[in-house]
């Protein structure tokens, strides 16, 4: 079996990295991501820039994702432009998509990685909080697709990777809100799939399962016995790690991938089919949360 690639915890590049891709696999590509200042998102910027291609990294914090781009420039020697931008708004997200093509002239891949998640029960979910996952999971990724579609895409094709989860696989407990907006943004990428091909626009979905060194687990997961614990009841015996993540994004934006779209691309070592959905830890999370 292979073993997985290195990786970092921190949102910090890769001390050393081997291409298992060609090199210029995307040479003189230029990449928007959202969410890209830090965990999945921080390391597909990563990984598409050491392929050649310059990337907009943009975030709700200025603040994050500038240190994010210094980073990776000065690793990769490549161009990255850090943007703030809240997906929820289309003001802000047309400003960023043109400050992105003053600089660049084109985008040609778009991932959309921007996520709101946490746990919660669904008799203790308040009707906002529902909504902001909502708001920034289903609604942030159409509105980027959206205006990147109009302002570039339709014109000139793209691609367009979404970063969902396996949460709707199956159901899972205390994620009502983040599994209910990915399934829609699994359904988008179907129907923006066959809407746009003609336009020589590709859409799919890439869902991953738990991630080690991501902010997402540290906060989904609990403590570091439930890490272990629960890569080890996965297939593969272990959590994946962001690189992995990245190199399977790496694949579908890529033209190795250019008869691909409209799928979901499942990237957790065959967990969704083994993870636990343990009642007894929803009443143990419950019985915390009332003391907080």
């Amino acid at each position: 079996m292979a073993s997985p690639p290195p990786d970092v915890g921190a949102d910090d590049c890769l001390p050393e990295y081997r291409h298992l891709f060609c090199p210029d696999l995307l040479q003189d590509k230029v990449a928007f991501i959202t969410g890209g200042g830090s965990g999945i998102g921080f390391r597909i910027a990563e990984i598409f820039m050491r392929h050649g291609c310059h990337t907009v990294i943009a975030s709700r914090s200025l603040p994050r994702v500038s240190m994010a781009a210094e980073k990776l420039a000065a690793v990769t020697g490549q161009q990255c432009l850090p943007l703030s931008m809240d997906v929820r708004s289309p003001p802000a997200v047309m400003a960023a998509v043109n400050q992105a093509l003053k600089k660049f002239g084109k985008i040609d891949i778009l991932i959309n990685c921007a996520a709101g998640n946490f746990l919660c029960s669904a008799g203790a979910l308040s009707f906002n909080a529902f909504k902001t996952v909502v708001d920034i999971d289903t609604i942030g990724t159409f509105n980027v697709s959206r205006v990147l579609y109009e302002k570039f895409f339709r014109d000139h094709g793209g691609v367009i990777v979404n970063i969902t989860a396996t949460l709707c696989l199956r159901g899972q407990m205390l994620q009502v809100h983040a599994g209910t907006a990915k399934a829609a943004v699994d359904a988008m990428t179907r129907h923006l799939a066959v809407e746009w091909g003609p336009k020589n626009i590709r859409v799919n979905s890439l869902a991953p399962g738990p991630i080690s060194g991501t902010e997402g687990l540290r906060r989904l997961g609990g403590s570091q016995g439930w890490e272990s614990t629960n890569g080890l009841m996965s297939p593969l015996q272990r959590l994946g790690n962001k690189t992995e993540i990245a190199h399977s994004v790496l694949y579908l934006a890529s033209p190795l991938a250019s008869y691909v779209t409209g799928t979901v691309l499942v990237v957790d070592g065959g967990s969704w089919l083994t993870f636990p959905n343990d009642i007894k830890r929803l009443v143990e999370f419950e019985s915390y949360s009332a003391k907080l």
